[in-house]
């Protein structure tokens, strides 16, 4: 009969209230922290997104720098180079230069009337 008690001593112990509210908060715990691992997850997706966009966007400037290389290793492409970026010309070609006229004509700025214009027009009203 001891051997029953005892054994049934400790189904008591587990199931006391102390127990079990210890058990409740070491899930609450766990819950708590798969939250935050969850949180985590989708803030780092969203960065992987970030960098690999980053990536694209940078593989698409390799490609253009890459096309640019492969021009400038030619003839025609360091030719075309050199007179965007200097403004060179080959001899008996000409070249147009266009100005902008820094004094061109303004229009005169209509009158505005106001309290002067309206002084001028009461002074002249009898005349």
């Amino acid at each position: 009969m001891r051997n029953f008690r005892k054994k049934r001593g400790w189904k008591n112990i587990a199931r006391s209230k102390p127990v079990l509210a210890l058990l409740a908060v070491l899930v609450l715990f766990f819950a708590w922290q798969v939250l935050g691992f969850m949180r985590k997850m989708q803030i780092t997706i969203e960065n992987r997104k970030i960098a690999e966009d980053k990536v694209a966007e940078l593989e698409k400037e390799k490609e253009k720098l890459s096309a640019d290389i492969a021009k400038l290793k030619t003839g025609e492409g360091v030719e075309a180079s050199i007179r965007d970026k200097f403004g060179l010309v080959k001899e008996g070609e000409g070249v147009i230069v266009v100005l902008d006229d820094k004094t061109a004509p303004t229009a005169p700025k209509p009158n505005s009337g106001g309290f002067f214009s309206f002084l001028f027009f009461w002074r002249n009203w009898g005349k």
